[in-house]
């Protein structure tokens, strides 16, 4: 995923890449070794289903402001999740055109969680009086990209960092990442045949030791059949926090998503199929096992 132009779109979402492949090793060694069996000529031949990002639902942040960033942009706003268990709502946005990824965006029930756990995510999301993306100028576009960047709040103690997690691994991740890109995600029917397939591309991936969430098997498919994915799991990195301790936490990772030519569209000769023709959208199910990415049950296996 690269932009060469400049608008502000382009701008925010290389700055956005640029910061995920520093900091997620996987992205370069999966690059790397697609362009070593000459399945892609650069980076820019792999197509990006779709980004990810996570947030808080509490006064002036969560959904409703992330989402006027790109809303800006020409993104719309499409179907609406619920993930129960998680107690998370999310929406997915469609481009503005077919060469950039679709979004999707979650956001934590803050109030769902304990009276203990709730007090802790308030303690740090209070400060904020007011939705900070109404102070920027969406049209500059390196403003936005570095917000996305920029701490929200204060960095928390490891002690309730580590209480968050107990409760919500979500909500332990975004007190810490905060707006950082969640996930990018490889489309695999737009490889070359070998790779086009989730099961094959799952086999490359673990042959060049990268390791797979397996919470709901390998590959969460669609009721319909026809959305499939895949994802990496998150590596740990040493995070430091406000009272100087330094714990392994879980940051970023890859997803794969294999989109199945709907019905009406199965006569189309292969060469001609477009975005169009295939499964759009997302899957409560799928999605509810790929967060689990960044889970301590699926790293520490």
């Amino acid at each position: 995923m690269h932009f060469d132009e400049q608008k502000p779109l382009d701008i925010v979402l290389n700055d956005l890449f640029d910061h995920y492949r520093d900091h997620v090793v996987d992205v370069s060694k999966i690059t790397n070794s697609l362009l070593e069996k000459n399945v892609i000529a650069s980076q820019a031949d792999i197509v990006n289903d779709h980004i990810a990002f996570r947030t808080l639902g509490v006064p002036h942040l969560g959904i409703q402001s992330f989402e006027k960033i790109f809303l800006e942009y020409g993104y719309t706003r499409k179907d609406y999740y619920y993930f129960e268990g998680k107690k998370l709502n999310a929406y997915w946005y469609a481009p503005p055109s077919t060469d950039y990824p679709r979004i999707f965006v979650s956001e934590l029930v803050v109030s769902a969680l304990s009276e203990e756990a709730q007090a802790i995510v308030h303690r740090y999301t209070d400060k904020i009086k007011s939705d900070p993306v109404d102070a920027l100028n969406l049209k500059d576009g390196q403003q936005a990209a570095n917000f996305l960047q920029k701490p929200l709040w204060e960095l928390p103690t490891s002690v309730e960092y580590q209480r968050l997690l107990e409760e919500s691994e979500y909500a332990a991740w975004v007190i810490f990442n905060r707006y950082y890109l969640n996930h990018y995600t490889i489309s695999i029917h737009e490889l070359q045949d070998g790779y086009n397939k989730i099961e094959e591309f799952n086999a490359f991936l673990e042959g060049i030791g990268i390791t797979l969430n397996t919470s709901g098997g390998k590959i969460k498919t669609s009721g319909d059949g026809l959305l499939r994915q895949s994802s990496t799991v998150s590596a740990l990195y040493d995070a430091t926090f406000s009272d100087g301790k330094t714990l392994k936490i879980a940051g970023s990772y890859v997803e794969f998503a294999e989109r199945g030519v709907l019905p009406a569209f199965a006569d189309v000769p292969r060469e001609e199929l477009r975005a169009k023709h295939r499964r759009d959208g997302f899957e409560t199910d799928n999605a509810d096992k790929i967060f689990e990415s960044t889970y301590t049950s699926q790293i520490g296996k």
